[in-house]
């Protein structure tokens, strides 16, 4: 019917409906599985918030639960709130939050008695899957992600690379490959943090064992441009 009525209009008018209207993207097979025919459902009405400020405070509380410490700036920048509206909330928040110094004098808040590891705590190496929030929860990027790697990364159509961390920081890219996870690493990584890569590898395969595993064929051809220093497929 929409094909007799529409003819060569309906890919525009199919663009616009699922970019613009209340519509979900919904799965097509098991968890998070999406086909390569789109499949989408209504959304539910939202919830009218009873007092829009303590929404507010809630969602900072949720938010520095995640990823504080953090600065007024970085809340703004992942929650959308404006910086005057995040300051009165952190404000009204004072009795729940604690304060602390970042760099060049920063201030940052986090969750009043939330933990706070040492300088020198160690941190594991991480395969963080596409759009990990840790690599946007912050407006100083590069407090993950080096300032050379954030073009290879995040591209400008909005994409995230699955990635790999190395002491908290952007390293290299992974995918999944018929024998396991190619790592390709941006600069030189020691041989322990190669042990400790494929441990999180093997957890990693087993979870996407199921998975169709090249459904994200269009970042194939960015590959090809990545710096790599060493490239390694890790399998179970």
């Amino acid at each position: 019917m929409l094909n007799a009525r529409l003819g060569a209009t309906l890919p525009r008018v199919w663009w616009a409906l699922r970019t613009f209207a209340p519509l979900v993207h919904a799965p097509t097979g098991g968890p998070w599985s999406f086909g390569l025919r789109p499949s989408y459902v209504a959304a539910r009405a939202p919830a009218v918030p009873a007092d829009r400020d303590e929404s507010i405070r809630h969602l900072i509380r949720r938010y520095l639960a995640g990823f504080g410490p953090a600065s007024a700036a970085d809340i703004g920048r992942f929650t959308l709130l404006s910086q005057p509206t995040a300051r009165s909330a952190l404000a009204a928040l004072a009795g729940e939050v604690d304060r602390h110094e970042g760099p060049a004098g920063t201030e940052l808040f986090d969750l009043a008695g939330a933990s706070l590891p040492a300088e020198d705590t160690p941190c594991p190496p991480r395969l963080l899957g596409m759009w990990d929030s840790i690599l946007l929860a912050y407006a100083d990027r590069t407090r993950t992600t080096p300032l050379e790697y954030r073009p290879l990364i995040l591209r400008r159509n909005g994409d995230v690379l699955s990635t790999v961390l190395v002491d908290g920081h952007v390293a290299g890219v992974w995918r999944p490959v018929a024998a396991g996870l190619e790592v390709t690493a941006f600069r030189p990584l020691p041989e322990q943090t190669w042990e400790e890569l494929a441990a999180e590898a093997n957890s990693l395969v087993s979870f996407l064992a199921s998975r169709e595993p090249v459904i994200y064929r269009r970042h194939a051809n960015w590959w090809a441009a990545m710096p790599s220093a060493d490239i390694r497929v890790l399998s179970a």
